[in-house]
């Protein structure tokens, strides 16, 4: 299975350089807000068939929120979201375009090859 992971700030359309996993692999889990200055975040993680770096066929598509306070070095996870009317509210017009672009241009075969469910996640 091939899988990728995009990591936005909540209020932005390009994402960061780290991943979901470089980002939050250091913190600790927060147990209340109280006193925490948080950044949000919203992760996508792609999947599709294939082995190794090139995918065959997008398949799947999650979204979660996550927030972060990086100087304490605590944050929150949320559950992953699977479901499309989830996932076209939790992302902004900026972001699932960034994607859209990204998926067609990276791998055009794979994105032909999506089922038209999964090309709906993307429009506008």
């Amino acid at each position: 299975m091939w899988n990728r992971n995009f990591l936005f700030r909540a209020d932005e359309a390009v994402p960061l350089h780290q991943t979901e996993q470089e980002l939050f692999h250091d913190t600790e889990p927060a147990l209340d807000s109280s006193g925490l200055d948080m950044d949000k975040y919203i992760s996508v993680w792609l999947q599709g068939d294939g082995a190794g770096e090139s995918p065959e066929v997008y398949t799947n598509v999650y979204v979660r929120t996550a927030t972060l306070d990086p100087r304490k070095k605590v944050g929150f996870l949320q559950p992953l979201q699977g479901r499309t009317h989830q996932i076209k509210q939790m992302l902004s017009d900026g972001q699932r375009a960034y994607l859209r672009d990204w998926l067609s241009r990276s791998f055009p075969a794979a994105w032909e090859e999506a089922g038209e469910h999964f090309q709906a996640i993307f429009s506008e």
